[in-house]
């Protein structure tokens, strides 16, 4: 073996290594976390109430419950058996109870997790009324509600059933979707 031989050999290493530290000294360096897992919450809350305003100052909802934490990432909410009370147009509070609840960062989306239920009292000429579901999406600022789940409305002499439900608190309407079932006692036998 010739000196060139051992020449050439000694020029293509370094010619090798030269390319492999030029790539590296290229190399993309994003500085991402790595940390995989749920988010991290921002903060925590402990037996808490929140009341959420629109533009005029007005209470669109209230929750309370014992424990609220919010994520950095998207500034949304998480509560945890909470208890709430929407507002339909006319100013009747709507109070209620879900497992769970997730609330946007704006306060235009609150989604009741898990079982809900909602009642509105008697005030006045407006009857009391009892709401039964699962997973109902509220838009608590345009007053509307609904869920693809089964849902059961009850009223002082009725019971109505169906599949999927819409609500107006607006126009202070509740439109059950499908396979709907009702039951109405006599006039004489309601209380």
């Amino acid at each position: 073996m010739s000196r060139n031989y051992w020449l050439t050999v000694a020029v293509l290493v370094a010619l090798v290594l030269g390319t492999e530290y030029l790539v590296w000294l290229n190399r993309d360096r994003t500085n991402e976390q790595t940390f995989a897992g749920p988010p991290r919450s921002d903060y925590t809350l402990g037996d808490f109430t929140l009341n959420a305003l629109n533009a005029e100052g007005k209470r669109t909802f209230q929750v309370s419950g014992p424990f609220l934490a919010r994520r950095g990432e998207d500034g949304s909410i998480y509560v945890t058996t909470p208890d709430y009370v929407l507002v339909d147009g006319s100013g009747n509070p709507w109070q209620g109870k879900s497992d769970s609840a997730w609330v946007n960062k704006d306060g235009t989306v609150m989604k009741l997790l898990g079982h809900v239920e909602m009642h509105r009292q008697a005030i006045g000429k407006t009857q009391a009324m009892d709401l039964v579901t699962t997973d109902l999406t509220t838009w608590p600022k345009d007053k509307k509600m609904e869920t693809a789940a089964p849902a059961t409305i009850s009223q002082a002499g009725s019971i109505l059933r169906g599949v999927g439900m819409r609500g107006d608190l607006n126009d202070k309407t509740l439109e059950l979707l499908s396979d709907v079932h009702s039951t109405i006692e006599p006039k004489n036998r309601r209380k």
